[in-house]
């Protein structure tokens, strides 16, 4: 036996109006935050998550480099010092590969007579 009284079912309907209401409420609410958020984020001048990742992958590979010419000039520098503690470097090499200029007969009959 149910009875049917026109006062709950008009509060009840009164309620699912306001609960229709309220969610049309938070949607309003939810998309002005949103809004707000993303004005103030772009003006927070922030990178995108793509262009963090193109960036950080050129670190990476400029770090790479970096290491790679460390090891080249450490190789460079342990040659030359190896090739500095050579006894036969430094001048004695340079001489070595300057040629010999020939001396004409004149020269060799200047350097004999005596400078007045």
């Amino acid at each position: 036996m149910q009875t049917r009284n026109p006062l709950l079912d008009d509060i009840a309907r009164v309620f699912a109006g306001a609960a229709g209401a309220a969610g049309g409420v938070r949607e309003e609410v939810e998309g002005r935050i949103r809004a707000q958020f993303e004005r103030i984020l772009s003006d927070m001048d922030l990178v995108t998550r793509e262009e963090f990742e193109v960036v950080q992958a050129m670190a990476a590979k400029a770090r790479q480099e970096q290491e790679e010419l460390q090891e080249r000039v450490s190789n460079l520098e342990a040659r030359l010092a190896t090739l500095d503690s050579r006894p036969d470097t430094g001048q004695e090499m340079a001489e070595k590969q300057q040629p010999e200029e020939p001396q004409s007969p004149a020269d060799d009959a200047a350097e004999g007579t005596p400078d007045r």
